[in-house]
């Protein structure tokens, strides 16, 4: 498949780690586009949830895409969530093309786009709240599952699917919504800072649309999940648009999935072959592709 060219894309809420994440349609979607930016905002693996016993062959294939951009040249942002809030002890981190921090500030021609979570204003994942969502987050990752697994029946017997973990989630992050409406906090914020727009993941609820109050406007977005809504930002030709996964436009997604692992010989080929050399000379750190180098500096 040729890849698209957009000039940003922005995922979030994948989960990977959990029975609810549609990591394989996130994989097809990845494959299919080349950005000059990617961000991953926030819930990328869901760090809450994460079982050593569950990470699929596809779950793997979708971080090893992500390397595959970040290898290629493409600046890679992980904005962390509340799933992956581990992270936040090491935000401010850069390696290569991929950079970890808990907020991005873009300036896409002459405008600016503020760019995080979303969690930040939600008090119902902080505290002893954390656990009841952590909790929350259980209940909901298998109720997806289940899901899953009665619309395949449902499908089989000519019957319309149902949405049983859709309205579940929604009805929950709704009457959290009512009592302490973050999401309007973020957007006056955003207002109040003269940004143009506000981006965020977090209520897995894909959206483009313009706010205003006293103080000016923003456009606020939302990237959704790829647990049920598979959707996406793009940024191309001056403008946003929500890619939305059509099962359709992708038809060989049901091939087979096989991460190779290296055999021995090839990693000691890699091994007794170094691709890198660091060299450290008078305090300095470079790199480059021989060997390794070691000139101390000389004490007086």
């Amino acid at each position: 498949m040729t890849r698209r060219n957009v000039d940003i894309a922005i995922i979030s809420d994948t989960h990977l780690g959990t029975f609810g994440s549609s990591a394989k349609e996130l994989l097809n979607y990845l494959k299919s586009i080349q950005p000059k930016i990617l961000i991953l905002n926030g819930d990328i693996i869901d760090i809450w949830q994460f079982n050593k016993y569950y990470f699929p062959d596809e779950h793997t294939a979708v971080l090893q895409e992500i390397m595959w951009f970040a290898n290629n040249g493409v600046p890679t942002y992980h904005t962390t969530g509340n799933h992956d809030d581990l992270l936040r002890r090491y935000t401010d981190f850069s390696f290569a093309n991929i950079h970890l921090v808990d907020s991005l500030l873009l300036k896409i021609d002459g405008k600016k786009a503020w760019v995080f979570h979303g969690d930040a204003f939600d008090h119902s994942v902080g505290g002893f709240a954390k656990s009841m969502a952590q909790f929350g987050g259980r209940i909901y990752d298998y109720s997806i599952w289940l899901n899953r697994k009665l619309n395949k029946l449902l499908r089989k017997l000519g019957l319309k699917p149902v949405f049983i973990s859709k309205k579940l989630k929604e009805s929950v992050k709704g009457a959290v919504k009512k009592m302490n409406d973050y999401e309007q906090k973020s957007i006056d914020y955003a207002i109040e800072k003269g940004y143009d727009y506000l981006i965020c993941g977090h209520v897995h609820k894909p959206t483009i649309k313009k706010y205003s109050n006293e103080n000016g406007s923003t456009i606020y977005l939302n990237s959704g999940d790829w647990l049920e809504n598979l959707t996406s930002l793009e940024y191309s030709d001056d403008k946003w648009t929500l890619y939305r996964y059509k099962e359709e436009d992708f038809p060989n997604a049901n091939e087979e999935i096989v991460i190779e692992d290296m055999t021995m010989d090839e990693l000691a080929e890699k091994t007794l072959n170094p691709a890198v050399m660091v060299i450290l000379e008078n305090g300095k750190v470079r790199q480059s592709k021989t060997l390794v180098e070691l000139k101390t500096t000389k004490s007086a």
